[in-house]
């Protein structure tokens, strides 16, 4: 009975990958014999449809080329081969010029005008949105230093800022003695130099994915790689996108081992997703307290000027610029974003060019800092205040997480070289600089930045310095709203609204309720705080915790993704824990002292990610335990025992597979259903994005008379679903090119399979007599230049006319509960904790755009 339209798990994305052949057309051989349906008389260039089988078939071409079946195979075969080895981008990166004998005006137009708007548009890699791993076009060496300029104004802005509250922190009650100077300038350097330079320039940049960083992004990767993911909704049709790269790992490897024990056991799993969280969450703390200690010790030098300014002043001034910064934050970046690269690279050179003048004014033997003896000297005392200042002097590497979180926006290599020839020498300079004023100086710790400035400059360093602070404020919550959208994406976040704020950038978004949150929380740290000595350990200790989690996924990523030898792993994971554990340690010791505050702020998220990505996964457990069989749903007959509205109802689930309980629901409660049923799926992938012509997946569920059929869109973590016109409408697309295509491969094949580029399995409708012959490749326009079957037309016919009677969107509304017996801490995250966040959260029909007129709620609920 279910024969020919059973509900399978598989799926066909019509009229969206597509294999073309320029020299053959496919054709049956026999179809002279009576048992044979298939007719391929269309057989033009773009229609072409391969065949394949396994079971012998004879095939002919109709071209003047004669290919046999075996040396196509072959070829296809070695098609795939090369797709899997890699895609590289080539790009003609042309210099035009005019010749010697041109005209005047003409030399004007081409080797100025010209050449100068070739300089500042955009490049072609950006339009195509070609990764910039696999593009073989060379920048040219201007473009790359017109793009690492910047890049500074993105990516460098946090930890730029960095000298403006260092030294104060290390010594808030001033240094003792000249080698602890030394020695802190010297832990400085080389902190500078072995965690930003060799780990994250060198290293953790070449971890991104496809342009995407961040601890989510790393997570992805691991996703692909190795089956981690707590949620289980990945079809295989998935890992067939040209977004969706992943390595081959060999059986007998290491690495192999790795992986599976990790499959093997959910413990795992849960601690590589209880990593990322922690990360996650310290990252949005971090987004609260970098506008606090950038502002506040920026606005702080205003009391060395002014004597009578009281500190209660200094915070009101802070407290009115970070309002002022984060009520502008929807206008968007890109809106005040071309100022940004100015003032950072202005920032930088004045911060290196005073550290020249005081090691040369001051005390040049400063510079014996490079040597690492002073920095054994130092710890070597055993002194407590020695070891807890460490915890001021992790600050100087502070930004160097948001680093890695903004790389979508520029190429790695610019990124690195920006750092390499500006960021890194003007931030040796600055602290050798200050250090060197500090020899002479040693009670003047306190504002010690702004003591080492020339009298004639002061005021321009401090206009700069403020604008400075603002520019990483800026970066660091961009950087969070990113974050936070691709743990939305992942199910670790409540559904909150997200805005586009550029049309050109879609990476730059506008998240309306977390911006109102952050700004609250960093106006209660900025005004809450005795002094910044607080406000300091309190910063430290949410940024060591995102680099301890970036090491450890790290560790992972090298083993799972880059195959790397376990000696070099072991040699990665040992230095960098080095070097971040005495740093942990010391911020631990502060934990009366500020540092409570980013565990209360990140603890507070964490619950809040862990539970809500707890109750998703529940949920999705009880709509896959208790989805309906086909043979129920066939059972109904071709009215399914309802009475069938005109219209087109969209049911949103989240299963890819299978008809949800939600369905059954609803026509037991309420007989009627609509004419046309679609199962709509919107499902977010482990890939930072999913190409438009390959987000919809459509397949029909049951025989044709019923008229029920199953959409999955399917995104990236960077890719925003917005239920609106052109989203239906690309929908319904794929609809009609499914139906079409349908009613033509009818009677072509009697193989329950059929697929797109040969790899995706996808279960045919209907059965025919005895042909064996699989066509499973159709260009989208050989399908539109195709005319389908009498049956074919009837029904887009039938589709269209219910389509223009209204499109009615039917979302479930599930309450989740625990059951009586379940334990105290079960009850009290499900019951109280997720079910106060479904409520406090913007609604599934808020986040489409559904209007209300069109709207259906289905009640019921789940016990978990």
């Amino acid at each position: 009975m279910m024969e020919g339209f059973s509900d399978s798990d598989e799926y066909s994305l019509y009229g969206q990958q597509t294999v073309e052949s320029r020299d053959a057309v496919l054709n049956n051989n026999n179809e002279n014999t009576a048992s044979s349906n298939v007719d391929l008389s269309i057989s033009t260039v773009d229609s072409i449809v391969q065949v394949r089988s396994p079971s012998p078939v004879n095939i002919t071409v109709q071209s003047s080329d004669r290919v046999s079946s075996h040396t196509e195979v072959d070829e296809l075969e070695f098609l795939n081969n090369c797709r899997d080895a890699g895609v590289v981008h080539i790009l003609g990166n042309t210099v035009v010029r005019a010749r010697r004998d041109s005209i005047f005006y003409k030399k004007i137009a081409v080797d100025y005008i010209y050449a100068f708007l070739r300089k500042i548009c955009r490049e072609h890699s950006v339009i195509f949105n070609v990764p910039h791993e696999s593009l073989l076009n060379k920048f040219s060496p201007l473009l790359l230093l017109r793009l690492a300029y910047q890049s500074l104004g993105v990516v460098y802005g946090d930890l730029g800022t960095s000298p403006l509250y260092v030294f104060n922190n290390t010594f808030p009650h001033g240094a003792k003695d000249k080698e602890d100077v030394i020695g802190t300038l010297s832990l400085i350097i080389y902190s500078l130099t072995l965690v930003p330079l060799i780990k994250y320039i060198l290293i953790v940049l070449r971890a991104n994915d496809n342009g995407q960083g961040g601890t989510f992004a790393l997570y992805s990767l691991l996703c692909r790689h190795a089956n981690i993911k707590i949620i289980p909704n990945l079809h295989r049709t998935d890992e067939e996108l040209t977004t969706y790269s992943r390595s081959t790992i060999v059986e007998k490897s290491f690495a192999a081992k790795i992986k599976r024990w990790i499959e093997a056991h959910e413990f795992a799993k849960y601690m590589i997703l209880i990593l990322v969280l922690i990360g996650t969450s310290m990252m949005i703390g971090d987004g609260i307290l970098t506008p606090t200690i950038s502002v506040l010790s920026a606005v702080g030098g205003i009391k060395l000027i002014i004597a009578d300014v009281d500190n209660k002043v200094v915070v009101l001034v802070s407290v009115a610029i970070i309002v002022g910064l984060f009520s502008l934050q929807h206008y968007g970046t890109d809106r005040v974003g071309w100022i940004f690269a100015p003032i950072v690279l202005i920032w930088l050179l004045l911060i290196g060019g005073i550290g020249i003048y005081n090691i040369l004014n001051s005390d040049s033997s400063v510079l014996k800092a490079f040597s690492p003896i002073y920095i054994y000297r130092y710890l070597r005392r055993g002194r407590r205040e020695d070891w807890t200042s460490l915890g001021g002097i992790m600050l100087s590497i502070t930004g160097t997480e948001a680093l890695f979180a903004d790389l979508a926006y520029f190429p790695v290599l610019s990124v690195q070289i920006a750092f390499t020839i500006l960021v890194f020498p003007c931030l040796l300079l600055a602290y050798s600089g200050q250090a060197a004023y500090l020899l002479n100086n040693l009670d003047h710790t306190q504002d010690a930045f702004y003591r080492s400035i020339p009298d004639k400059i002061y005021w321009p360093v401090f206009i700069v310095a403020t604008a400075a602070a603002i520019v990483a404020s800026q970066a660091t919550i961009s950087a969070t709203s990113s974050i936070i959208k691709q743990a939305r994406a992942h199910g670790c976040f409540p559904r909150v609204k997200i805005l586009y704020t550029s049309k050109k950038f879609l990476g730059q978004i506008y998240i309306p309720d977390i911006n109102w949150i952050l700004m609250v929380l960093c106006i209660t740290v900025t005004a809450g705080f005795e002094n910044q000595s607080q406000i300091g350990n309190a910063y430290g200790t949410a940024v060591l915790f995102v680099m301890l989690v970036t090491t450890f996924l790290m560790i992972l990523i090298m083993l799972l993704v880059w195959h790397c030898h376990w000696i070099f792993v072991i040699i990665f994971g040992a230095s960098s824990l080095l070097v971040e554990l005495p740093y942990f340690s010391a911020v631990l010791l502060k934990v009366d002292q500020g540092s409570w505050v980013p565990l209360a702020i990140a603890g507070a998220f964490f619950i809040v990610m862990y539970v809500w990505h707890y109750g998703k996964l529940k949920r999705y457990e009880f709509e896959m335990h208790s989805k309906v069989s086909m043979a129920w749903v066939v059972g109904l007959g071709p009215s399914l025992g309802l009475v069938r509205v005109p219209g087109i109802g969209l049911v949103y689930t989240q299963l890819s597979r299978g008809v949800p309980h939600i369905f059954s629901h609803f026509i037991t409660n309420l007989p009627a259903i609509h004419s046309v049923v679609i199962f709509v799926c919107v499902k977010y992938l482990p890939v930072y994005t999913v190409p438009e012509e390959e987000r919809f997946l459509v397949k029909r569920i049951g025989p044709k008379n019923i008229h029920m059929f199953r959409c999955v869109a399917r995104y990236g973590y960077k890719d925003l679903h917005r239920r609106d016109d052109d989203f239906e409408n690309k929908l319904f697309d794929s609809l009609f090119l499914f139906v079409k295509l349908d009613y033509l491969m009818e009677g072509c094949s009697d193989s329950e399979n059929y697929s797109v580029y040969e790899q995706t399995p996808v279960e045919s409708n209907e059965n025919t007599l005895s042909s064996n012959v699989d066509l499973s490749v159709v260009t989208v326009d050989s399908i539109a230049s195709l005319q389908p079957s009498e049956g074919g037309c009837d029904e887009l016919e039938f589709l269209n006319k219910c389509r223009d009677a209204g499109v009615v969107h039917i979302l479930g509304n599930t309450v989740v509960r625990t059951r009586s017996d379940s334990t105290l801490f079960k009850k009290i995250a499900i019951n109280y904790i997720y079910g106060f966040l479904r409520k406090i959260c913007r609604e599934n029909s808020v986040l489409f755009n559904i209007p209300h007129e069109s709207l259906l709620n289905v009640g019921q609920i789940c016990y978990v």
